[in-house]
């Protein structure tokens, strides 16, 4: 007789776990963004770019944990579909900002992250969802050394 998923090994381990459902989300996320033709990194940078109007590539590239090299590609497919552009902030420094066609594009992934979020919270019980976000919070904050 065969185990259930419940009684698998791997399913009683919270990394493997996290792991799993990470993916599983987003795959949902990667599928719904394919109908603007767009990448999850994509999507995030522009919800990033969106929020303030001096970010320099290399703040959005800490900010996603995006290293340099593979910036310049993101930020390359971006502007060559007329959703971004460079301005300048200072002598040394350039802002990547929206454009009206990036705005209107952020307004439609808005709605698509949105509406992933809402059936994420949804599929967990009633009585965790408190609790959800603080615990994800605490294990971004956990220092790897």
């Amino acid at each position: 007789m065969s185990q259930s998923r419940d009684e698998h090994l791997l399913y009683r381990l919270p990394g493997y776990l996290l792991r799993r459902a990470a993916q599983a989300w987003m795959g949902r996320l990667a599928e719904r963004l394919s109908a603007l033709d767009l990448r999850i990194s994509d999507a995030s940078a522009l919800l990033l770019i969106g929020e303030r109007k001096d970010m320099t590539s290399s703040e959005i590239g800490k900010n996603l944990d995006i290293k340099r090299a593979n910036m310049v590609p993101l930020l390359g497919r971006l502007e060559a579909r007329g959703l971004i552009v460079r301005a300048p902030i200072d002598r040394k420094s350039q802002a990547v900002v929206l454009t009206r066609a990036g705005r209107d594009y952020l307004k439609k992934v808005r709605v698509i992250t949105s509406g992933l979020e809402q059936d994420l919270l949804a599929a967990i019980p009633d009585p965790h969802r408190d609790h959800f976000i603080p615990s994800m919070r605490a294990l971004l904050e956990i220092d790897p050394e």
